[in-house]
């Protein structure tokens, strides 16, 4: 395997979010934040919404988060370092949910609207490795011909590999589908390091970090992530344990392309 991804392991991927929205998040406050069943929203002071997946909690007691009560009125810079969170995996979905609201107040890089599918362009000669099970996506790709592994974390989902069976597929695939929630479990970096030299490697989902410059020296070539468009209709799905499916129709799905 080539070894010229190395260098983005020097610093997470948390850290350089943080890192790149410090200036930013010190002038902000969080008015409102949203710990569902599905997903993590904070409301920032200037009107934004960002989004997260909700990792899984094994507090061993009926708190999951310490510091509720006291996040909403937070500074948007104490809730963005949750992000860099070791022991608290809450932590980190509020701190990317946090994350993503500040950058929905930053200038937007360009944008398509063509579907990722689309874009990626998957031919039969094609290996796909898919990071996370994307259900809508499976047809479609099996349809092209293209040898599909699917890696998954949980393995209740039929015909899934392994984190550690999936990483030779990484390290061979031409295409990678990475879902966005490796920013919260904190397996990003690594997945990013496993790569050999796909010709896409894409980022998906609502968590997505929609900054090209956090990837920058990495292998990644789309980042295809969502806009809010009812911040209010999104709060209520988020509080009453909604997801993806019911929350896509207050969000426009938007891929930025980093690469030719």
């Amino acid at each position: 395997m080539e070894h010229r991804n190395e260098s983005i392991t020097n610093k997470t991927i948390q850290q350089k979010i943080i890192d790149f929205l410090k200036p930013a998040s010190r002038r902000l406050v969080a008015v409102d934040v949203r710990v569902g069943l599905g997903f993590t929203s904070v409301r920032l002071d200037d009107g934004n919404l960002g989004l997260a997946w909700t990792a899984e909690s094994h507090s061993g007691s009926c708190t999951h988060q310490p510091k509720a009560g006291t996040l909403a009125g937070s500074s948007a810079e104490t809730l963005l370092d949750m992000l860099a969170s070791l022991n608290n995996p809450l932590s980190r979905s509020i701190g990317l949910a946090t994350a993503n609201a500040i950058a929905a107040g930053l200038p937007r890089p360009e944008t398509t609207t063509v579907d990722i599918l689309q874009l990626l362009n998957v031919q039969a000669s094609d290996h796909v490795a898919m990071v996370g099970y994307f259900g809508p996506l499976i047809p479609t790709l099996r349809s092209t011909g293209c040898r599909l592994d699917i890696i998954e974390l949980k393995s209740d989902k039929p015909g899934t590999l392994s984190p550690d069976q999936g990483r030779v597929p990484l390290s061979v695939c031409s295409v990678a589908i990475i879902t966005g929630t490796s920013i919260v479990t904190g397996t990003m970096g690594g997945l990013l390091s496993s790569l050999g030299n796909p010709r896409a490697a894409v980022i998906l989902g609502p968590s997505t970090f929609m900054r090209p410059e956090v990837f920058a020296g990495s292998p990644v070539t789309h980042l295809s992530g969502s806009r809010i468009r009812n911040a209010p209709a999104v709060e209520r799905i988020v509080s009453e344990g909604g997801g993806t499916m019911i929350l896509k129709q207050h969000m426009d799905f938007e891929t930025i392309c980093l690469k030719p």
